[in-house]
């Protein structure tokens, strides 16, 4: 009898998402729990280098003999393509996007330019040089804008800015995570979110806040955010947004999963926002929540993937 492969689950890291990765990793680690495998929390410390997190993601994943990685890493080193390259030296087989999916998923300004280069609408946007003086907004756009960094997730350092005043503080906070940062026009309507599992989009999932715009407060504080899942939209208007999700989706050649953040316009226009590769993956997240709409529950899902990923690699032929 074939011996059954292991499951290294990778969560934490040194991201701004280290706490939710934790999170996303245990839920996947007690669902696969549930499976014929054997199953191996890995985490990634929060306070450490890129390099020194590859080096503790190397030695538990040749100590284990891992057979295929969970990556349940959110942010830095865990979407930017890091983790993904280093499960391709050590011939590893992994969930999720391949190293330039990932890369140009976490970066928003290479992928808008992939969106608009297959069709997608995007925001107008611009890129701003913090290294250099900025004394107004980039022309084609006016206030209210939104500033975010170009290679974070989660919300993490956006503002929405209503006023010139308000502008140098915006481009401050997201100059944190690196310049240069994005500068984007405001687009007003409904926030929605559809996820693809393997090559079919999920139910949408509208969105609705209880402040000014989903920030990382609201994604992360029980009874802060509204989730209609399904959206309640017409059925044309819920099969655009499907389309326009895997149509990002493909354009970024993601695999296994994705996420794309959108918003319906109020002239009925989905506008592509992001696409998240490693999305969020704790039983209450969005991915799952509009899994479960289709009959898929939590641990179905989790053990899809790792299904996903093994059958992809001929290194697995070994195993039934």
């Amino acid at each position: 009898m074939n011996e059954s492969p292991t499951v290294a689950v990778l969560m934490g890291g040194p991201s701004q998402e280290h706490d939710i990765s934790l999170k996303s990793g245990h839920g996947v680690a007690d669902a696969l729990a549930k499976c014929p495998w054997r199953v191996e929390p890995v985490v990634i410390p929060r306070d450490i280098t890129i390099e020194n997190a590859c080096e503790i993601a190397r030695h538990a994943l040749r100590h284990m003999h891992a057979d295929v990685a969970f990556i349940a890493l959110h942010g830095t080193f865990g979407e930017d393509g890091t983790i993904q390259q280093l499960c391709e030296e050590l011939h590893i087989s992994y969930t999720g996007s391949d190293p330039t999916a990932s890369r140009l998923g976490m970066d928003k300004a290479a992928s808008r330019t992939r969106f608009q280069h297959v069709g997608l609408s995007v925001p107008r946007w611009r890129l701003v040089d913090l290294h250099t003086r900025v004394a107004a907004l980039p022309k084609q756009l006016a206030y209210p804008v939104v500033v975010k960094p170009t290679h974070q997730g989660s919300s993490v350092g956006v503002s929405i800015v209503h006023h010139e005043q308000e502008l140098p503080t915006a481009l401050a906070l997201a100059g944190q995570y690196g310049s240069p940062v994005l500068v984007e026009e405001f687009v007003r309507g409904k926030e929605v979110t559809v996820g693809v599992l393997g090559d079919e989009p999920l139910p949408v999932i509208e969105i609705r806040p209880h402040q000014q715009f989903f920030d990382f407060t609201a994604k992360y504080t029980a009874g802060q955010t509204e989730y209609l899942v399904p959206a309640p939209l017409p059925a044309e208007v819920t099969r655009r947004i499907q389309e326009t999700g895997l149509a990002a989706h493909r354009a970024l050649r993601c695999r296994h999963l994705s996420r794309t953040d959108i918003m319906l316009s109020e002239q009925g226009v989905p506008v592509v926002l992001e696409v998240n590769t490693i999305p969020g993956f704790t039983p209450m997240s969005l991915l799952p929540k509009a899994a479960a709409c289709v009959g898929v529950s939590y641990e179905q899902l989790c053990e899809q993937l790792v299904l996903m990923a093994l059958h992809e690699s001929p290194a697995m032929a070994k195993f039934p």
